[in-house]
């Protein structure tokens, strides 16, 4: 180096200045080497420094300073597009690696690029040297490239290359081993704080082998690449050596041959060999700690690479360690360190659990509520699964594998009896603390000291926030959460639930109210979207971190990981990070439901393990089916006096039916006059409404965790698979072929018996034993296996969602503009004129579900098209008006929480797409963006403010409000919803704006809407299966009409066949759901399967019937009738209820009574009547179950108004 320094010296004075972009991460120690050589020579050069990650924002100060450098270097650039800017005659000489090197020395820049790959600090020195001397033309001795492994174990500042070596050096003295797979960019780099400070946290506790990888294969450099390292440093004598993994890597393990036998290995099956829980923590390459800290958001723009790509391999926990320090362009990664323990002390947990024997585990299951719907009614929630049945039959699989389990309940049907009797639950209208405490529904008493203790080791900002909204365990304007007050009148949390054995069964507390009752004074959620969940909920959650050794949450979902904070990469102040603790966490969810699982995974560290939909069959049952073919026939028939004798046929099979609506329409043509003059009329709407029960499907009960459809289940199930792609129904061919019988359509046997297979091989029960043994639960597809998702299948995996950035597809973008087209059609044939503005509801299921078909006909109303690149969407362009032939419509999207933390980008691309648009030298008529745009400029808004089109719920929060102000009957009048509404969701989204409040810029925009959008894209959900539904498009269609003062339409679009594109009114389309499946016999006899569980969600579904009228007053009359004659006048199913679920039918007759008082139900003095006088016998019946117990004030059934939250809503505002 001597030598070299003296030549330098030397030739000084000719040398000015290099210009380098770099990757961020090379930015740094390319700078040290600089400055070691300027120490060390006294050099009078001048390096210009640039990061990629600064491009394109500084593209001019580099091209500037690149074409009066006398060297310019560039490694690697972000997107290729930048090379787009470089005209090589500009510069004096130009060295560029990654790029094909036509216009430059090629050995030039190869030579950089190994400089630079095998990396360090002398490398660095060298890299300099070496281009100062190749390309100035100066005699300096430089050394050539120095490799550094690529691959090998790092201890102690040592590598070692092979594992045995290690091994003999490794002073290992502890019981189990943690593998760490890390990057050898952080090593090269000397960027090794993350990585050394999480290696000597974990080898306080466990022998640690900390792997080094360069990731990609590369023959040429001899990087093996990670999977292979895996296979290497992990696995001794072919057995792994390590009981858990932590990768650190953010991109796949790669593909390996395997020796002896010449397989392919993927990720995967490298990882299904190791058979060991992967951790995959996460260092943010973009966030300060600062940044990171302070904004909701947690991750942003690297939640696609860091965290949604590694879960197709099955990784787990994307807790966040490590962010980066700036200092101009040069950057470092900085750990954190309370981060860094919350990873080992779950690792830590995870390997306890391991190592306890199996009679020694204790269990908790967490059973769901939905508490707004009726904490009575509603225990077990699970969408399509009968968590009850399901939860048996786990028990009762784990006490034959050596589990201690005692007192088993024979079948769901008596553990739902047994927490009801015993009041295992939340206080609620029909339950108090002291009706807990007599019947025995408790499992802990919790003192107030005991609790108090752990409450103050909480983050400063949660303990004032919980204290600030609940109070102290005396509570805060009204009583606290499930606190006892014993004779000694000492405070007492009450922890609910059953235990059987070391299995603890309970019922998730109620998140944001208190009390024995349901009004709009204690749903503080109403007035607070970040309240935080009570004393007790945390007190249950800290409870059974302490006393159990692994959590099992049953169903699809709960609120945990609903719960305040970041989006993704939580916080010690994030209530899901807190409640959950460090306790093992397992999910059984649904397979069909990515957006709301992925949630469950990045938010509460949980371990998915999928169960399969419930069977979907055709909704037709044999009323309506005995007149289809009537109608058919009908149709076919020329002779006069056939088709008389029909129409009479007809007629009277209609009287026999649920379908009011046209019983009612024949009650007047026959008091009117003949029936036959006017039969055209009831023909063409009973004919319309059949095709539209024909073409649903409904679901055949639900599911049974472990259980798989037998016999002609199992036909149906294959045929709701097959029919999307077929188009036709199948059962058929299915039955022979699984009778053993052949086929002419030799493909569609070979998809049949696939399918027969893959659904034989879900091996629910087995694959939650494994998750319990701390084994790798491989990942697998989710999404709706009837809309072409069979790879699915099998099921019991760790489901994965998408890549973000491939929507939408050249697919969804087909049917998007069908929508939008229909959309338009329908809308312009109603009004005679074309819509300005339609407000959406844009649901994460669009993108989870149909690849971003809402998505698309967004941008194709706003006449934009994707631009897509190597099958990734990078852009938008804008459609001619000549090609577009329509004017440009506006849009108000209402995002969900879940689309908002998942998909930033996709919402940017549609932000940039209508700041685009509004931009555009266009006429007002033609462009309806623009148009009103400039009514926001001259109403005193920005341009930013005057753009904003996408809003939702406050950052970290989820919801509508709206929903909480109709379950809680907490509103008088429309204005009141619209306030709810308003107030929750009045945060704009898009491009440089994440959660900004903009209530003034939505009510502008809510001005001009003309009509409310939502879609199907299934059967097997629908707009009564969620309260979401209701509260936000509901809420969004109350809003827009209150605030412009004009009958806004609502409309629901149709993609269940893709081919076949349509648009109804959202009141047909309540009528469609209802008709095939809330009054359909055939559904509720599947329901009925059920007992407790399916009660509680037929009343789930009518309270959602009642949502939808109070928001939109959509809900026809003849709806709420047959609701009425369905399930409280019927006789045998009233009977049902009260032998299964009495609280479920008390909240169908309560919702019946307010619908009909609020008079959104008009119906005959008679059915009221009647129905006042069962409910009375309703309510007595259930305040028999209290005996002599003293249960003290509860509210029972009277619905009480109260809108105290309004107060207390607008001092929230205030403080905005």
């Amino acid at each position: 180096m001597t030598k070299i320094i003296n030549v330098l010296k030397f030739y000084g004075d000719y040398m000015k200045t290099i210009t380098a972009l770099m990757w961020a991460s090379y930015c740094s120690i390319l700078m040290r080497a600089w400055e070691e050589l300027k120490k060390e020579s006294n050099l009078n050069i001048d390096l210009k420094l640039y990061s990629t990650r600064e491009m394109p924002d500084k593209l001019d100060d580099f091209l500037n300073d690149a074409k009066a450098s006398d060297v310019v270097f560039i490694y690697r650039t972000s997107t290729d597009d930048f090379y787009d800017g470089i005209d090589t005659n500009e510069f004096k000489n130009l060295i560029i690696t990654s790029q094909d090197p036509v216009y430059w020395n090629s050995k030039l820049s190869h030579d950089a690029y190994l400089y630079t790959v095998y990396g360090g600090i002398e490398n660095f020195k060298n890299l300099l040297l070496y281009l100062i001397k190749e390309t100035l033309n100066i005699n300096i001795p430089t050394s050539p490239p120095k490799e550094f492994p690529f691959q090998g174990i790092y201890y102690k500042g040592k590598i070692f290359e092979s594992l045995d070596e290690f091994l003999n050096n490794a002073n290992f003295n502890k019981k189990n081993t943690v593998g760490v797979l890390f990057s050898r960019h952080y090593l090269v780099n000397e960027d090794m704080e993350v990585v050394d400070a999480l290696i000597n946290k974990l080898e306080e506790y466990f022998n640690v082998i900390p792997v080094f990888s360069y990731g990609a294969k590369n023959e040429d450099l001899n990087a093996v690449g990670s999977g292979e390292c895996v296979l290497k440093y992990f696995f001794k004598n072919e057995k792994p050596i390590i009981d858990v993994l932590i990768n650190l890597l953010s991109f796949p393990l790669g593909t390996v041959i395997e020796k002896g036998s010449l397989k392919k290995l993927q990720g995967v099956d490298i990882l299904k060999k190791l058979n060991i829980p992967v951790f995959h923590p996460i260092v943010s390459y973009y966030k300060t700690y600062e940044e990171w800290k302070n904004d909701m958001q947690g991750l942003s723009t690297d939640i696609g690479w860091t965290v949604a790509l590694p879960e197709f391999e099955g990784v787990i926990e994307p807790i966040i360690i490590g962010t980066v320090h700036k200092d101009g362009n040069l950057e470092k990664k900085l750990p954190i360190h309370d981060r860094i323990d919350k990873v080992v002390k779950r690792v830590k947990r995870w390997i306890e659990l391991k190592n306890k024997p199996k009679k020694d585990r204790k269990v908790v299951f967490i059973l769901h509520n939905a508490a707004c719907a009726s904490v009575e009614a509603t225990v077990g929630s699970a969408a399509h699964l009968d968590s009850f049945e399901s939860l048996i039959r786990i028990m009762r699989r784990m006490k034959e594998e050596g589990y201690y389990i005692e007192n088993i309940p024979k079948d769901g049907k008596e553990l739902a009896k047994l927490i009801l009797d015993k009041k295992a639950i939340s206080e609620f209208r029909w339950t108090t603390v002291n009706e807990i405490i007599a019947k025995g529904g408790y499992l802990y008493l919790m003192d107030e000291e005991e609790y108090m203790e752990y409450f103050k080791t909480l983050p400063e900002k949660v303990k004032k926030k919980v204290l600030d909204t609940w109070g102290d365990l005396n509570g805060k304007d009204i009583p606290a959460s499930m606190v006892y007050k014993d004779n000694s009148g000492k405070n007492k949390i009450v922890i609910t639930g059953l235990k059987f054995g070391n299995a603890y069964v309970c019922v998730q507390p109620k998140r944001g109210c208190a009390g024995a009752r349901c009004d709009g004074n204690v749903c503080k959620i109403l007035h607070d979207p970040e309240c935080p969940p009570t004393h007790q909920y945390i007190a249950t959650y800290k409870y059974f971190s302490e006393i159990a050794d692994v959590m099992i949450h049953v169903g699809t979902h709960g609120s945990l990981e609903f719960l305040p904070g970041k989006n993704v990469g939580l916080s010690n102040e994030c209530y899901p990070d807190i409640c959950v603790n460090d306790i093992p966490h397992l999910y059984i969810y649904n397979s069909d439901n990515p957006p709301e699982g992925t949630i469950a995974k990045r938010r509460s560290y949980a371990v998915l393990i999928d169960h399969m939909q419930t069977v979907m069959t055709d909704a037709m049952n044999e009323e309506p089916e005995t007149l289809d073919n009537y109608v058919n026939e009908y149709l076919k028939e020329m002779d006069a006096s056939r088709r008389h004798q029909l129409e009479h046929l007809i007629v009277e099979e209609v009287k026999k039916t649920n379908l009011l609506k046209i019983k009612e329409k024949i009650e007047r043509i026959e008091k009117e006059g003949n029936i036959h003059s006017n039969f055209r009329e009831i023909f063409d709407e009973l004919r319309n409404t059949l095709e539209m029960i024909r073409n649903s499907k409904m679901n055949d009960g639900m599911h049974i965790f472990g259980e798989l459809p037998r016999g002609e289940r199992r036909v149906e199930f294959i045929n709701a698979i097959l029919e999307f792609e077929y188009r036709r129904k199948l059962q058929d061919e299915i039955r022979k072929v699984l009778n053993g019988e052949d086929i002419e359509d030799k493909e569609l046997k070979e998809k049949i018996l696939d399918l027969n297979e893959r659904i034989e091989q879900s091996k629910e029960i087995e694959s939650l034993l494994k998750a319990i043994d701390v084994k790798y639960i491989e990942p697998g597809s989710s999404g709706l296996i009837t809309r072409g998702g069979d790879d699915i299948l099998p099921t019991g995996r760790n489901f994965y969602s998408l890549d973000p950035y491939k929507v939408p597809t050249k697919a969804a973008y087909r049917v998007g503009v069908l929508l939008s087209e229909r959309l338009i059609e329908k809308y312009l044939k109603e009004n005679g004129k074309y819509p300005e503005n339609i407000a959406i509801y844009w649901m994460a299921s669009d993108i989870m579900w149909a690849d971003g078909e809402g998505m698309a006909q967004i941008l194709h109303l706003l006449g934009v098209r994707p631009k897509w690149k190597h099958g990734k969407v990078v852009g938008v362009e804008v459609i001619p008006l000549e090609e577009l032939g329509r004017p440009r419509i506006d849009v108000t999207i209402r995002v969900s929480g879940i689309l908002r933390d998942n998909f930033p980008n996709c919402m940017e691309i549609v932000d940039e797409a209508i700041t685009k648009v509004a931009k555009l030298d266009e006429p007002i008529e033609m462009n309806f963006v623009k148009k009103h745009v400039l009514e926001g400029l001259e109403g005193g808004l920005s341009f930013r403010e005057a753009t904003y089109r996408i809003f939702s719920s406050k950052p970290g929060t989820y919801g509508n409000g709206v929903k909480y102000a109709v379950y809680a009957s907490a509103w008088e009048n429309e204005e009141d919803l619209k306030d709810a509404f308003m107030f929750w969701n009045s945060y704009a989204y898009g491009k440089n704006a994440y959660g900004i409040y903009a209530k003034d810029a939505f009510e502008n925009v809510l001005k001009s809407v003309d009509l409310t959008f939502n879609k199907t894209v299934t059967d097997e959900y629908d707009l009564f299966g969620c309260c979401c539904y209701f509260g936000t498009h509901g809420g969004l269609t109350n809003a827009a009409r209150v605030i412009s003062k004009r009958d806004v339409k609502a409309y629901y679009g149709d993609t269940r066949n893709p081919n076949k594109v349509e648009v109804r009114t959202l009141k047909e389309e309540i009528e469609r759901v209802s008709l095939s499946k809330l009054l359909n016999p055939k559904w509720i006899e599947g329901m009925k399967r059920h007992g407790y569980k399916g009660a509680g969600d037929i009343a789930k579904r009518v309270g959602r019937v009642f949502g939808w009228s109070a928001t939109t007053k959509e809900v026809e009359n003849w709806i709420f009738d047959e609701i009425f004659n369905t399930y409280v006048k019927n006789e045998e199913n009233r009977k049902f209820f009260k032998e299964n679920n009495i609280y479920a039918l008390e909240e169908i007759g309560r919702r019946l009574l307010e619908a009909y008082q609020r008079g959104l139900w008009k119906t005959s003095e008679e059915n009221i009547e009647e129905l006042k006088m069962i409910y009375l016998e309703i309510e007595g019946d259930i305040e028999e179950t209290y005996g002599d117990v003293d249960i003290g004030e509860f509210q029972g059934g009277s619905i009480d108004i109260d809108l105290t939250w309004k107060e207390k809503l607008k001092e929230n505002l205030a403080i905005k």
